[in-house]
């Protein structure tokens, strides 16, 4: 009987650990990946590369931006030219043709989750919402360099062939 008890017990303490092993092991396995991106990022420049090999700034002399990014990759992202219209009579609901065109042409602003695609040296946005309402529900990749505090990326060829490059810098 005395054999049989401790064998029993023997049992009993290798499968706790065994499970306790386990479920360890799980967890650790489930736990989120914090995504390097994490973070609040500034704008140094949304510049514009031409075709001809030429740069030029994309949001006029002096470009304002914020990019949050969460730990679990949820992004909000801004960009404003500085030189926007403001519009004569306060009223955004009474803008003149040439007050809208400029608040919109001088803006881009989206929001969704934020992955990168290792492999291929991508940044994938996943928008849910956008300023400009034809991104909302699409993946969007750009090729991006991260060093150290400072993210770069290459959006996709606009139709003339114009490559939008932005440049952020992580604040604490």
């Amino acid at each position: 009987m005395n054999f049989r008890r401790a064998n029993t017990g023997r049992i009993i303490v290798s499968l706790l650990t065994a499970c306790a092993f386990w479920n360890s092991a799980a967890f650790a396995g489930s736990a989120p990946e914090v995504s390097p991106l994490a973070g609040t990022w500034t704008l140094v420049a949304a510049d514009v590369h031409h075709p001809d090999g030429s740069r030029a700034s994309d949001y006029g002399a002096k470009p304002e931006g914020l990019l949050l990014v969460d730990s679990q990759g949820h992004y909000s992202l801004q960009i404003f030219k500085a030189e926007r219209l403001a519009f004569g009579l306060g009223n955004k609901a009474k803008g003149t043709p040439e007050e809208y065109a400029s608040a919109v042409m001088g803006s881009s602003t989206h929001f969704g989750t934020l992955s990168i695609d290792r492999d291929q040296d991508a940044l994938v946005f996943h928008i849910q919402g956008a300023s400009f309402p034809n991104w909302e529900g699409q993946e969007q990749r750009r090729h991006y360099e991260l060093k150290s505090d400072t993210l770069s990326y290459r959006v996709t060829p606009r139709p003339n062939g114009d490559v939008p490059i932005s440049v952020w810098r992580k604040i604490e």
